[in-house]
């Protein structure tokens, strides 16, 4: 039978496993052929009975999205291709990176580094809920841009540098996205890379202390950065949040009301990201609250720009939904609570 659809399968394996990941590959297909006649996009699989392996090293088994099924509920099994991705989450909490500044000042982090898949981050891209496609347009996105450097497509033909802006109003998640995002591009990528690592970039601490030698500091911080980028077994994902605060500073030195300093590392911010353009193992992923006050210059250096606004009612509905079936799974809400508590525990909810 001609195979219909590409569905995506995660598999997270338990922390003790120690299984090839081929292995289990080959253990999910059968088991789900066998035992699933329907796929439910966007379902979870807990219950693995009738396979010790799968009892024994798996924690769960996640059915994703379908690439050419964006809005269908249901897929029968026989129409599917299976996609499966075999991940094991890290835990680590990752580690801080400080610059020392002058004697008086303390030190403040100049970046944070994750390796993923991270345990911190397991679950956060399917708890975000966006009304548009945003999710699925960011990972075709990359997919794209893969598929650019495998293919050797002319960069001075067909620009791109690799480098995602997402703009729009504070608490909007753009922040918590992008770390969705490098989340899973570790386990989506897993079969081209080992391992993936998410370099959060403390874009104030740029200014609050790289006086006078404000552009080589930046430099040192990126060739951080570079060392990592030049392991092949690693996806790298750069995250600056708040990149805005980069173009004030920018534009006041430009006015005299800031130093000149402050523009040397806009430059130097700028020129090593694009070096970091020619690595095909490593994403820039930027985020703003402004969208009037970013910076031009990267906004030129944007393959996308996606603005992330404030939910409407259908997202704001799913959200809520989501919080209440939280509450019920926990036992916080059950059947006998009482209807004045559910009440002031949704409104609560609306509240946060």
């Amino acid at each position: 039978m001609v195979k219909d659809f590409n569905v995506h399968v995660e598999v997270c394996l338990k922390p003790h496993s120690n299984i090839r990941f081929e292995q289990v590959q080959l253990y999910v297909e059968k088991y789900i052929r066998d035992t699933t006649t329907v796929l439910f996009p966007h379902s979870a699989i807990n219950d693995f009975a009738g396979s010790s392996v799968l009892l024994e090293h798996v924690d769960m088994i996640r059915i994703c999205e379908a690439n050419e099924a964006t809005h269908i509920d249901c897929i029968r099994t026989e129409t599917a291709t299976l996609n499966i991705h075999v991940y094991q989450l890290s835990e680590s909490e990752g580690i801080d990176e400080y610059d020392s500044a002058s004697e008086e000042q303390v030190d403040v982090a100049t970046s944070h580094h994750l390796t993923l898949p991270a345990h911190s981050l397991e679950g956060l891209w399917e708890n975000l809920i966006f009304e548009e496609n945003i999710k699925s347009r960011l990972l075709e996105y990359v997919y794209t841009a893969m598929l650019f450097s495998d293919k050797a497509v002319n960069s001075h033909i067909i620009s791109w540098n690799r480098v995602a802006l997402l703009h729009g109003p504070p608490g909007t998640g753009k922040t918590s996205l992008c770390k969705a995002l490098a989340q899973k591009l570790a386990i989506r990528l897993n079969q081209r890379y080992s391992h993936g690592k998410l370099v959060e970039i403390n874009s104030h601490s740029l200014f609050s202390k790289w006086y006078s030698e404000s552009g080589k500091l930046v430099m040192k911080l990126f060739g951080q950065i570079m060392d990592i980028v030049e392991d092949d077994n690693a996806f790298v994902c750069v995250l600056i949040d708040e990149v805005e605060s980069l173009t004030s500073a920018r534009k006041a030195a430009l006015a005299g009301t800031e130093p000149s300093d402050a523009i040397r590392v806009v430059n130097a911010l700028l020129t090593q990201i694009d070096k970091l353009k020619s690595r095909p193992n490593v994403l820039i992923l930027a985020t703003s609250n402004i969208t009037q006050a970013i910076d031009l210059a990267f906004i030129d250096r944007a393959d996308i720009k996606q603005y992330i606004g404030l939910p409407r009612h259908k997202a704001v509905y799913s959200i809520l939904a989501s919080c209440l079936d939280e509450l019920v799974r926990v036992g916080i809400i059950t059947e006998t609570t009482d209807a004045s508590k559910t009440s002031y525990l949704v409104q609560l909810l609306t509240c946060v």
